[in-house]
């Protein structure tokens, strides 16, 4: 039997260069590339979330880059699914694949699996909504802890999401998150892939990161983000809440100075990338290293 076609994850923060790592091994080996970053998923924010240009595009077959509008909410099983389709087509095709991204759970529901849980009804999750409100956070924290005491110790202080979502399920099921991801099994087989993360130096990923802000400006950021506005789309949508939309729609808006809009953008900037250094380091101690910087002014 023929040894299938290698799977390779590549993972790091905003502005490592990760999507340029990318492209050269796509270069030099014919592999697919595939999207595993979440606010690059959609078509409206091209240059706000900084995906591979036109050009880049055209050196080596990209999938799942743009495939969804702003009104429509990708969650990673989504995403998880439609990954595997391609992987499976490009493994009858004898045709390798990368993955790249900093959306470290797309990445943990290849290696590690994606739990399947019963959809919450939405008006079980409005009830733990207004829960929450009503005790606070510490209340509520003590109060999931007795019955998913591990989601109740592990979810970080101020991540209302993860808390309600965490609650929600057990309403909703009967049993706690924690025991339906502790069934899970991966979605790849262990000897399938190599994963490798870029930790470049952090002073200077922040340099980056500031410079792609600048770059991500002078191409139009600004015009994207107008044109989504004008949807007005909800709130919660994924797009909505990319890096950069609300502080550039606060200077449309009026709210923010040119100046303090970009201050508040680069400043965000870094602590996403901040964010995504910890996840990586913490969730991927196995994983292959590099802190070569392979930034370039575009993606990745």
């Amino acid at each position: 039997m023929s040894k299938p076609p290698p799977i390779t994850l590549i993972a790091g923060p905003t502005a490592s260069g990760k999507s340029a790592l990318a492209l050269k091994m796509a270069r030099e080996t014919g592999a697919v590339i595939i999207n595993a970053d979440s606010q690059q998923l959609y078509a409206d924010l091209r240059i706000l979330t900084a995906r591979p240009s036109v050009e880049d595009e055209a050196q080596a077959d990209h999938r799942l880059y743009g495939v969804a509008d702003a009104a429509d909410a990708w969650s990673v099983g989504r995403w998880s699914r439609a990954a595997l389709d391609i992987l499976g087509e490009l493994r009858a095709e004898n045709r390798p694949a990368i993955l790249v991204g900093g959306t470290g759970l797309y990445f943990m529901s290849l290696t590690r699996g994606l739990a399947d849980i019963p959809p919450v009804p939405l008006a079980t999750r409005d009830a733990v909504e207004a829960e929450f409100a009503a005790l606070g956070e510490t209340a509520f924290r003590a109060r999931l802890a007795e019955t998913d005491t591990r989601a109740a110790l592990a979810i970080e202080q101020g991540d209302r999401q993860r808390l309600v979502r965490a609650m929600s399920v057990f309403v909703a099921s009967g049993r706690s998150l924690s025991d339906w991801q502790a069934d899970t099994r991966p979605l790849l087989a262990p000897d399938s892939w190599t994963g490798m993360v870029i930790e470049p130096d952090r002073h200077h990923l922040y340099r980056n990161c500031d410079a792609r802000v600048d770059l991500m400006l002078e191409h139009g950021a600004l015009d994207e983000v107008q044109t989504l506005t004008a949807r007005r789309l909800p709130d919660n949508l994924p797009a909505i809440k990319a890096v950069g939309v609300r502080e550039l729609a606060a200077l449309l808006s009026g709210e923010m100075t040119r100046t303090d809009a970009v201050a508040a953008l680069k400043q965000a900037t870094r602590n996403y990338a901040k964010r995504q250094l910890t996840w990586f380091r913490q969730q991927t101690p196995r994983w292959l290293r590099t802190t070569t910087d392979h930034s370039t002014s575009g993606a990745g």
